[in-house]
């Protein structure tokens, strides 16, 4: 299999699951709801958010709409680097990175986009796809779907700890989604390899001598 059809094989499969996951949460739970799967350790818990990654806000309809575009900006110029990618002597873990993190902005782009267009509130009821009264907003104006939550560790700070003293304490406490993973782990691969992804590059293109003419 070649690195162009693995890498779209890569954004597929993960689109598949992302949204596929997203699809089932939004018609089958009011947001809110959650149901543990691994003990306290790992709960699906439905939240919804108008903004960044891991349940960050970007405030405002203005900024909403910056997100929407930015992230469509982003998306094109991650697409157009995966394509050089696909033509270059590189390592392919370098190519699975990328795809990874086109492939989680894609599926979130998806929800902001589309997601209010035809779906309505999950507020105190479950989401009907394709409501016969419209969706609960307007293209680009959708909110991005997240489930995954992993509260591994539980507890209260001391109470002679700055700021937070008396407070809870939950580690992790931001929910997210596959999209998000996707992201963050692509990101990870490039930051962990960059080395090794970019030194064999250089080491392979520095070996690579022109042709000296023969008269």
């Amino acid at each position: 299999m070649g690195k162009k059809t693995s890498s779209l094989l890569i954004v597929f499969l993960i689109l598949l699951a992302d949204q596929t996951l997203k699809f089932w949460v939004k018609t089958h739970m009011m947001l809110g709801q959650e149901f543990s799967i691994f003990g306290k350790w790992f709960v699906i818990h439905f939240v919804e958010n108008n903004g960044m990654a891991f349940g960050f806000e970007f405030a405002g309809n203005y900024g909403k709409i910056f997100l929407s575009v930015f992230r469509i900006a982003a998306v094109g110029g991650i697409g157009w680097y995966l394509t050089r990618l696909w033509k270059r002597d590189v390592p392919f873990g370098l190519i699975v990175s990328v795809s990874l993190i086109m492939a989680g902005a894609i599926g979130n782009i998806l929800d902001s986009a589309f997601y209010g267009m035809i779906f309505n509130d999950s507020y105190g009821q479950v989401a009907t796809l394709f409501p016969p009264d419209g969706g609960y907003s307007t293209f680009l104006h959708g909110r991005v779907v997240d489930m995954l939550y992993f509260p591994i560790l539980e507890g209260h700070y001391p109470m002679w700890f700055p700021f937070w003293g008396g407070q809870q304490f939950i580690f992790f406490r931001p929910v997210f989604n596959l999209a998000d993973s996707s992201i963050t782990i692509g990101i990870f691969m490039i930051l962990l390899f960059y080395r090794r992804f970019f030194d064999r590059h250089e080491t392979v293109s520095a070996s690579v001598t022109p042709t000296e003419n023969v008269e």
